[in-house]
């Protein structure tokens, strides 16, 4: 049984990849800023912290955290998919190579939550570095889509 998908449900399936890519880095921007308040809650003292404390900046980021590590996995695998539906084939490249290596840090940062919560602060600082490693790496992502999205656009 094979998959016959009309011209043009496979031509619009290009652009769902970037899209949702586009909407995650919006929300791990939001992320970042959550996860930023979180170390500012447990630093502050006193009444800063009480005041802190009411945002749940460490729920909030927690959940943010798991749609990402969900929405960026299933975007990674859709986004290999329509790329191989539409031309039988995968492009490895940089943009391929730098977003299954970024699937892999924020299932790897992720996996650092228990260690965290139980106070490991060798988890925490690492979360951090892999958390901006994989900002900057989806920040170029981003370009390098884009750059994708207008060789799609120019072949139609």
């Amino acid at each position: 049984m094979s998959l016959e998908l009309s011209p043009e449900v496979k031509y619009g399936l290009n652009f769902f990849h970037p899209a949702m890519m586009w909407i995650l880095l919006a929300l791990s921007l939001y992320a970042t800023y959550l996860g930023l308040q979180v170390q500012r809650t447990r630093n502050a003292q006193g009444e800063e912290k009480k005041e802190l404390i009411k945002g749940k900046y460490t729920i909030k980021h927690h959940q943010i955290g798991s749609i990402l590590l969900a929405l960026m996995v299933a975007g990674s695998i859709g986004g290999m998919a329509v790329t191989y539906i539409n031309n039988g084939k995968l492009f490895v490249g940089p943009h391929l190579l730098a977003g299954l290596g970024m699937t892999g840090l924020i299932a790897f940062s992720a996996s650092l939550s228990p260690f965290m919560q139980k106070g490991a602060n060798w988890a925490r600082a690492t979360h951090i570095v892999l958390n901006f490693g994989i900002l900057g790496l989806f920040i170029w992502q981003a370009f390098s889509g884009v750059e994708i999205v207008l060789r799609i656009l120019t072949k139609a």
